[in-house]
């Protein structure tokens, strides 16, 4: 896959992924539409997409508001080409089911899993014009909690599990079409959305660095794979146990849910 001197759209490129991910294309020389919710962070990621080669716009949208996708679209219209489109934006509350207010699962759904849809959806003819020399990429980051759903994420785990089975129906709807949809399923990653989480290795979130799971993503990409799993060895074999058996992933999680519960009870970047 040529990643060299891409054309397209971030989102939630203020911090973390989104903002390794933008830095990874501008050092192959891409011109980006920075989008996210802060200001403040999508111009110290413009100003680092700079220093690294590339050029940038940024947005301020929050993707779950009404308008929002028209906006991001009107944004890039005048383009000579778009042939990236990365769908990272999300957010996170976790905790029992029964506790959750409607906002919360209103805005996890909204932003994880129709502000990606929606958008790839309005932006696919251009994608598609794009895609005409070299494939055009429509790039998706899930999460490990796709693989395996865990307490007291059931809401995120709906969305990330939505956004995959997204992606793997797209791709085979496009096959052909010069679009290259692919699909990240990273575990827990040290970032800031992880920081209100205490949950350690012991209870199955051992944490990697950023810089890790870019490298792993972006391996997997430039070798044009559609599924791309950044997961450590230890959380790859829970998610193979539970395909091979999920009940005893069931066995394996109960002794600890109190634990858990306490651990991930503060868990909220919404």
């Amino acid at each position: 896959m040529d990643l060299s001197n891409r054309r397209g759209i971030i989102t939630g490129a203020g911090q973390g992924i989104g903002q390794a991910l933008a830095l990874e294309f501008a050092a192959r020389g891409a011109h980006l539409l920075l989008v996210g919710r802060r200001e403040e962070t999508l111009t110290e990621t413009a100003a680092l997409v700079q220093a690294a080669g590339g050029s940038a716009e940024i947005l301020v949208q929050d993707l779950s508001m009404p308008g929002a996708v028209d906006r991001v679209v009107e944004a890039v219209v005048a383009w000579d080409a778009v042939d990236l489109l990365i769908n990272n934006a999300g957010n996170v509350r976790a905790g029992r089911l029964e506790l959750s207010s409607e906002v919360d699962v209103r805005s996890m759904i909204d932003l994880n899993l129709t502000a990606p849809l929606l958008l790839t959806r309005a932006l696919l003819p251009q994608l598609r014009a794009g895609g005409t020399a070299r494939d055009s990429i429509v790039l998706n980051i899930s999460s490990g909690i796709a693989l395996v759903g865990m307490p007291f994420y059931a809401v995120y785990a709906a969305t990330k599990a939505g956004l995959a089975r997204f992606g793997e129906s797209l791709r085979r709807e496009l096959h052909g079409t010069g679009v290259h949809v692919a699909t990240v399923y990273p575990g827990a990653t040290d970032t800031a959305m992880m920081s209100t989480q205490n949950a350690g290795a012991d209870q199955g979130w051992e944490r990697r660095t950023v810089e890790a799971v870019i490298k792993d993503l972006m391996a997997g990409l430039l070798a044009g794979d559609h599924e791309i799993n950044t997961a450590p060895e230890s959380r790859r074999s829970m998610q193979r146990l539970n395909v091979e058996d999920p009940m005893a992933v069931d066995a394996a999680l109960a002794p600890g849910l109190d634990a858990l519960e306490a651990s991930v009870r503060d868990h909220r970047s919404i």
